[in-house]
């Protein structure tokens, strides 16, 4: 009796297991399903219905050593059978001067990535130009360089597989829109410290071409992202994604003064974003080192500093650059899951292999005698 026992235990086990299987395949299944009815419903078939992963890079390269690398970079993405499109977040060079040779060698290196390329101005590559070790010269003629260099297809990526994309206004071509996978994406240019209202040139203030400058292309910002919000409503995407170059959220801020010039800014994400059901994710660089946190939140001092109430949905990722940048930020969209989104750090393998080779080299430790 007690075998039999046992073994009616064990059937009743068996069987309870199968069915919580079961159930669990159907909730899962029906969770599948919905989610799959609904992206027919909003008109989202084929691709849009699968994950979709994109790249972000940005204050790199900031030194030779880095400028020699750049093209084993690029081809290590390319060769990541995952990423459907790169997104550098400006800042291609550090103190060195701003010459129309260096902005071509790296647009010609950027032609080479296999994947669309969004591109988003840094202060180094204009806003710094007026200091004596980036050549002392006039940043607004650099900009408008820049501009000519690294948008000749208007409303077309880099890239060797360019793809379209919506513009706001002719005259700030890097500011652009564009969606995939049911996620709206915004890419708008400021750049970090003060948006670029900076000192030039040791006088005792921003001239007024300066302020005129920072004034409409904060105008044009601001357009860009009400536009990127727009898009995320009528056309129901479940996430928006906006990339710039600035750290508006830096712990280097000293004095109000330094946040000021962001705040037209963060006021339009965050009014945007409170109208919008689901989650906003802001990708920066500026500040080089890798920063995931919701600046926004409800205690945040930041609250404060831009005069705004808190959000539930805002969150931001501040890259790796400079010498932290060894790796790039490898982001999934998974349209099927209640998270939007996920991340993770690739190392470059120039990395990599510097890695090894100093530990190689490293005297190994001798022992102590007991």
């Amino acid at each position: 009796m007690h075998g039999a026992d046992q073994r009616r235990r064990v059937v009743a086990a068996s069987i309870g297991t199968i069915a919580l299987l079961v159930i669990l395949g159907l909730i899962i299944g029906l969770v599948v399903w919905r989610s799959y009815r609904a992206s027919i419903e909003n008109g989202c078939t084929g691709k849009c219905l699968d994950r979709y992963t994109f790249a972000v890079i940005g204050d790199f390269p900031y030194s030779t050593k880095q400028l020699e690398e750049l093209p084993a970079i690029i081809t290590q993405i390319n060769k990541d059978p995952d990423v459907s499109l790169v997104a550098h977040l400006g800042d291609i060079k550090e103190d060195q001067p701003c010459t129309t040779s260096y902005y071509r060698e790296i647009k010609r290196q950027f032609d080479t990535f296999q994947d669309p390329l969004v591109y988003t101005f840094g202060d180094n590559e204009w806003a710094d130009c007026y200091k004596r070790s980036d050549g002392n010269r006039n940043p607004l003629e650099r900009l408008s360089t820049l501009r000519k260099v690294f948008v000749p297809n208007p409303e077309r990526t880099l890239g060797q597989n360019s793809e379209g994309v919506q513009m706001q206004n002719r005259k700030y071509p890097e500011n652009v829109t564009f969606s995939h996978a049911r996620v709206s994406f915004g890419a708008f240019h400021t750049t970090g410290p003060r948006n670029g209202l900076v000192i030039w040139h040791a006088q005792q203030e921003p001239t007024p071409a300066q302020r005129a400058e920072v004034r409409k292309r904060t105008a044009a910002d601001i357009k860009t992202i009400r536009a990127t919000f727009k898009a995320a409503r009528s056309e129901d995407q479940r996430a928006v994604v906006l990339f710039t170059q600035a750290d508006m959220f830096a712990t280097y801020f000293k004095s109000r003064a330094d946040a000021t010039p962001f705040a037209p800014i963060v006021r339009t994400i965050s009014d945007e974003a409170r109208k919008f059901s689901g989650p906003v994710y802001l990708f920066n660089g500026d500040t080089h080192q890798y920063v995931n946190d919701e600046p926004l939140s409800s205690g945040s001092e930041w609250l404060r500093t831009y005069r705004v109430r808190p959000l539930t949905n805002f969150s931001r990722v501040t890259i790796d650059g400079d010498e932290n940048g060894n790796n790039y930020l490898k982001v999934t969209i998974r349209p099927d899951f209640s998270k939007v989104m996920s991340w993770t750090r690739v190392e470059f393998t120039t990395a990599a292999a510097a890695r090894r080779a100093s530990a190689r080299n490293s005297p190994t430790p001798s022992s102590t005698p007991s």
